[in-house]
């Protein structure tokens, strides 16, 4: 199997959590400090080495394609007023060596059916699949996806993401058991979606970091629709785990789920505090609030 450089970012979701914020206006797109969600996730796919982003969009997502497009007009205007420090970071949205390619859902089929309309791009070869609610901060370590690289480098199989939840919270995941009770690494034996917390197999949680092999558009194809007529990744990711080993990988970092409007906010506040640019005067004003 090939060093994994392709992508592929759903971003097709409707994001009904923050009506109204997300009426017009992709929630990939809401910023935490000064980036957008989606801008987090495509910078750790580039660090991990990453050179083709798949975004997989849908109805109101116009908003990601002009945002790591070439903006010529403002381009010229800050160029124009001297602004050197702001074209670079407009520049600097999406490398020049990283291709952006862009597939339309035509209908929410699940997460499953998204990754799936990634297959004639990506083909047989392994790739990521990083899902944006999901801000991974490797607090100044190796990016999350970098490290789960090094790992699909080293045993060339599936790897998932996952982290330790609390029982009650199992309902609200995908959860693996593992062939041993502890490790960074460790072969899963099985893996079922948001299962209860008397029924779940574990409390390892995948969170939104996959690396899969092109195996598992095959099983993609074969699943039958869930409820809603959904495809479920989970359940072609447990399909998989009959013909090939698939890794939990323990990350190093911590995860912000913002999909939840208080995850956003710890992200966003966790950030802000660690911004060059305003992280002092922000610790200052929260200190004086406390």
């Amino acid at each position: 199997m090939n060093k994994v450089t392709k992508a592929v970012f759903p971003v097709a979701g409707l994001g009904s959590r923050f009506l109204p914020a997300t009426k017009a206006s992709p929630k990939e797109m809401m910023p935490v400090v000064d980036k957008p969600l989606i801008q987090y996730a495509v910078e750790e796919a580039v660090a991990a080495g990453m050179t083709d982003l798949v975004f997989i969009t849908g109805r109101s997502k116009r908003a990601i394609e002009d945002h790591f497009d070439t903006a010529y007009e403002l381009e010229t205007e800050l160029e124009v007023r001297g602004k050197a420090e702001l074209l670079k970071i407009v520049r600097d949205t999406v490398p020049s060596h990283v291709n952006c390619i862009y597939i339309r859902q035509p209908a929410a089929l699940g997460l499953g059916h998204a990754v799936l309309c990634a297959a004639p791009v990506v083909g047989e070869e392994p790739f990521a699949v990083l899902l944006a609610d999901d801000l991974l901060d490797s607090r100044a370590e190796v990016p999350v996806m970098k490290q789960m690289a090094d790992v699909f480098h080293d045993h060339r199989c599936s790897v998932l993401g996952v982290m330790n939840v609390r029982r009650e919270q199992t309902g609200q995941y995908g959860i693996v058991s593992t062939e041993r009770d502890s490790g960074e690494i460790q072969r899963i034996t099985g893996i079922v979606e948001k299962p209860k917390p008397e029924e779940a197999l574990s409390t390892q949680a995948v969170i939104g970091r996959y690396i899969l092999t092109g195996r598992i558009f095959e099983h993609l194809r074969t699943l039958k629709p869930g409820a809603g007529g959904e495809l479920q990744l989970t359940d072609a990711i447990a399909s998989l785990l009959e013909e090939e080993a698939v890794l939990a990988y323990q990350f190093r970092g911590v995860r912000y789920d913002c999909g939840s409007k208080l995850g956003y906010l710890q992200a966003t506040v966790e950030l802000a505090l660690k911004h060059p640019e305003v992280g002092e005067d922000f610790a200052a004003f929260l200190a004086s609030r406390a």
